[in-house]
Order: structure tokens, then C-alpha cells, then sequence
């Protein structure tokens, strides 16, 4: 699974994008962002307010206790402001 990262989270993980291979026990969108910050400092840093991560699943926002099922890309991003 490929996981995109946007905005200050990029930045703040020096990173924009990896490709993961879940555990079994990592069913939602909410175990995927805990998983996530188990595995790596930085990670653990940038998302330790997770309610303010938004997430999609193959292009589609969903809550934190969505299933991610097949989805074959999973983007994090925090909150956008309009202009």
C-alpha cells in the first residue's frame, strides 16, 4: 500500500510518499495513524494530534474509523484553509 503525505506533514517527515505492507491488525484509518507513529519518531512527532489528520482513500475523505479495506493508496494531509 502507498501511503502520500501532504503539506507540513511532508515536510515535518521528510518525506512524501512510502509504500507499506500493513500488519493484520491494521484495519482503520485510526490503527494505520497509530501504526504509523509506533514505527518512527518523526512519524510519532507529526501525528500526535491525529484528530487534526485528515485521510482519503483512493481519492475519497473518510472518517478515521473507515475500514481501509483494498485501498491501494491512503493520503494523510492536515487541515486545509480556503483563500
Amino acid at each position: 500500500m502507498k501511503i502520500r503525505y501532504f503539506a507540513w506533514l511532508r515536510e515535518r517527515l521528510n518525506r512524501g510518499e512510502e509504500e507499506v505492507d500493513l500488519p493484520v491488525e491494521v484495519v482503520t484509518v485510526a490503527d494505520l495513524i497509530q501504526w504509523l507513529r509506533s514505527r518512527d519518531e518523526a512519524a510519532d512527532l507529526a501525528l500526535q494530534k491525529p484528530s487534526l489528520i485528515k485521510a482519503a482513500l483512493d481519492t475519497e475523505i473518510v472518517p478515521h474509523s473507515t475500514p481501509i479495506g483494498n485501498a491501494k493508496v491512503v493520503a494523510l494531509f492536515p487541515p486545509m484553509t480556503g483563500g
